[in-house]
């Protein structure tokens, strides 16, 4: 029983679900402070339930992660949680885009608001990118660097203009299999007319690069190691 507690610690670790469950935690206390501040749950009570939301492709990355570990070799088993994962990610960071509720409100200063939205919208931001992660390596172990990349940056790309039909056109991710038409002819409709959608060019655009550097930041970070002249020192005792 201890040893797989330890197995299931030890994978929980190396996804970094403790540090994103951390994070969450903070942006859901900040949400009852301002309740018990406000005395009403009725504002930003939204931002709980897309924190749920944004919590989904996390989840289902784990699962094609633990699916790879403990059924490795059977790759279609992984092809049902990747395809919710695809469906949900936009999910994640749709929290960026619930800075458009900011504004001005009695009885809350507006730097808690700020610092409120900010907690929810990094948490998902970073659920984002860890799932983008787990899916990647996750392809690039099947099919190679090359797929592995034009895999992420398709999903990238995909989630900036599910951010916009969220956002704005108000499609959700379930919509994909009740109005999977009506979201096509949207999509294409805007596609093909440029000069008459700038704004969903320009939407998609931005968010599209603002998670793809993020995303890159995240991959980098994720290398960095100590100097190897540095550590000597360290282990010698002098620094």
């Amino acid at each position: 029983m201890f040893n797989l507690l330890a197995k299931v610690h030890r994978f929980f670790a190396d996804h970094l679900f403790y540090p994103l469950a951390l994070s969450s935690l903070l942006a859901l206390s900040l949400y009852a402070g301002r309740v018990v501040l406000a005395r009403s749950w009725i504002v930003y009570a939204n931002l709980v339930w897309n924190l749920f939301l944004a919590w989904l492709p996390y989840l289902f990355s784990l699962w094609a992660m633990a699916l790879e570990r403990w059924r490795a070799g059977r790759w279609w088993l992984v092809w049902f949680p990747a395809a919710l994962w695809l469906a949900f990610f936009p999910n994640a960071p749709y929290l960026l885009t619930d800075f458009f509720h900011l504004t001005q409100r009695p009885g809350i200063p507006l730097w808690y608001d700020i610092g409120l939205i900010a907690a929810f919208a990094w948490s998902g931001f970073f659920l984002a990118l860890v799932s983008l992660r787990m899916m990647h390596l996750l392809v690039e172990g099947y099919l190679g660097a090359f797929l592995g990349w034009l895999f992420a940056l398709s999903a990238l790309g995909l989630a900036g203009l599910g951010l916009y039909l969220g956002r704005f056109s108000r499609w959700n991710s379930w919509d994909l299999l009740t109005s999977p038409n009506q979201i096509l002819k949207e999509t294409l409709w805007r596609t093909l007319n440029p000069l008459d959608n700038l704004g969903f060019y320009g939407f998609t655009l931005m968010f599209t690069a603002l998670m793809l550097v993020g995303y890159l930041v995240f991959i980098s970070v994720q290398h960095l190691k100590l100097p190897r002249q540095k550590k000597n020192l360290l282990t010698k005792g002098k620094i």
